[in-house]
């Protein structure tokens, strides 16, 4: 038998909540997803103003941390090099930073994407978000 690890409902809880209280100091709304570590949306929140864009993007963005088991701002870098990402064949994948993978032991169990700020302030925010709830 394999058994698998993921995100709890009460975990990806905290870490949105975290996330709003930690995005006042912005004063910008933003859309936060976290998903299992197969891309599978386990908690959405999209604040009132945020844009349907911010919505579908930060989706995105934790589904391809948790499926490559990167960040996307890793992956933004590889995109903009020599891997096109047109060959993956998943329209999903997306290179904006902001998606952070979620690990214990060494395994990937979600992730969590941030977007409707700046792509640096969205990454460092959902880093933010994974420390403050795992450690």
């Amino acid at each position: 038998m394999y058994t698998t690890s993921k995100v709890s409902s009460e975990e990806a809880l905290r870490m949105i909540q975290y996330v709003v209280t930690a995005v006042e100091k912005y004063k910008r709304p933003v859309a936060i997803a976290v998903c299992g570590p197969e891309g599978e949306l386990i908690a959405f929140l999209r604040m009132d103003g945020t844009s349907a864009a911010a919505s579908r993007i930060a989706q995105n963005k934790a589904y391809t941390s948790a499926i490559d088991r990167t960040e996307t701002m890793k992956m933004g870098e590889r995109m903009r090099g020599r891997d096109n990402p047109a060959f993956w064949g998943d329209d999903r994948v997306t290179g904006f930073g902001g998606g952070i993978p979620i690990t214990q032991n060494d395994i990937v169990i979600g992730a969590i994407g941030i977007s409707g700020l700046p792509e640096a302030d969205d990454h460092n925010l959902a880093i933010d978000a994974v420390r403050n709830v795992f450690g």
